[in-house]
């Protein structure tokens, strides 16, 4: 069994206050055949320029480092993606990482630069995220995203990722939904509820008013998954100033948009095979052991946690997250989540990791 030191899981701490200042981003779709990359990441930081009534010249004046995420950089054909942005933004020659995590780069990369301020290596920094899928066929794309993941372990269970969390998505219907059809249409509950919310964004990509019905007629992609159960293949780029208590009242002076305090950033990351190491459970704060104790008893099947089915990455995260916070239960100490749900089933799976 593996076991971690108290080192290794040693509660993070921000040394200092930190603080979003302002965002931006530029619309998203399918394909911008008339746009290039470096002009919707202009598009973003204009934006978050304008927030707080300052010139992209001006914000660009405090700017000490930059992070950059984007998923690959097969699609655009260009490695270091992140050096070509950063020069067009007018940034060079300050220093800049690239970041690249799979499904999870948006967050690493605010991870990043969270923790630069934090650290006091930097006042102020740019996050910078981008997606440029529509320069390649739709097949060959999801081909390039299932390169993040094991070759040797992963690939070879569905291919592609639509084939993984299909596989993924059937044995959770299996264990813990029991084969029952209801657990289907939870499925499709979430497909609803995730297009509605976009119906709300001038900037998403894919609002649609769909009904329960509309999910389960619409094709088979992946058997349980269907078409309207997944992601979409996308194009566009956004952005976030993260500063100290300083830098962030002064660059928010005189403007109706004020900063908010980021009091935790925690992150982790595990390839999937690494989900089912031969680990203690780790427990989140309003969780025991004993819910634990008969798992295999009440659903046949499910003989570890995090197993196949879960995100053990997840999990590590909102362990860490929650101790830095003080959050003794996410279901009443939580107003509002945002999980990533690039397949309906992922919204289950994580539900259950972060202890929701």
């Amino acid at each position: 069994m593996i076991k971690f030191s108290k080192q290794q899981l040693k509660v993070p701490k921000l040394m200092r206050p930190v603080y979003l200042v302002t965002a931006g981003q530029s619309k998203f779709d399918r394909a911008f055949p008339d746009k290039r990359t470096e002009e919707l990441c202009v598009d973003a930081f204009t934006m978050a320029a304008e927030l707080i009534d300052k010139e992209p010249a001006e914000l660009k004046e405090y700017i000490h480092t930059c992070y950059y995420g984007h998923f690959a950089d097969h699609f655009g054909d260009q490695l270091l993606g992140e050096a070509v942005i950063h020069d067009r933004l007018g940034l060079d020659p300050l220093g800049n990482v690239g970041i690249k995590t799979g499904g999870a780069t948006g967050g690493s990369t605010l991870w990043e630069a969270v923790k630069a301020v934090a650290s006091g290596y930097s006042d102020c920094t740019l996050a910078m995220g981008w997606e440029r899928m529509d320069e390649v066929p739709t097949d060959e794309g999801n081909f390039l995203i299932s390169c993040a993941a094991d070759k040797d372990w992963e690939s070879p269970l569905g291919h592609i990722y639509t084939g993984y969390y299909a596989v993924m998505a059937q044995r959770y219907w299996k264990v813990f939904g029991k084969e029952q059809p209801s657990f289907r249409r939870t499925l499709a509950e979430i497909s609803v509820k995730h297009h509605n919310y976009a119906r709300m964004n001038p900037f998403a990509q894919g609002p649609m008013k769909i009904t329960v019905d509309d999910v389960l007629k619409s094709p088979v992609i992946a058997y349980p998954l269907r078409a309207l159960d997944a992601c979409l293949m996308s194009v566009g780029a956004a952005c976030a100033i993260i500063c100290d208590e300083e830098t962030a009242i002064k660059l928010t002076k005189g403007t109706k948009n004020k900063p908010l305090r980021i009091y935790v950033s925690a992150g982790s990351h595990t390839l999937r095979p690494a989900d089912r190491r031969d680990m203690e459970i780790p427990l989140l704060p309003n969780e025991t052991e004993d819910q634990y104790k008969h798992l295999e008893d009440e659903f046949p099947g499910a003989t570890r946690y995090p197993g196949f089915s879960g995100f053990l990455a997840a999990r590590m995260a909102a362990w860490y997250g929650y101790r830095m916070s003080g959050i003794q239960d996410p279901m009443e100490d939580l107003d509002v989540i945002e999980l990533h749900d690039a397949f309906t089933i992922s919204d289950v799976q994580t539900y259950e990791d972060i202890g929701l």
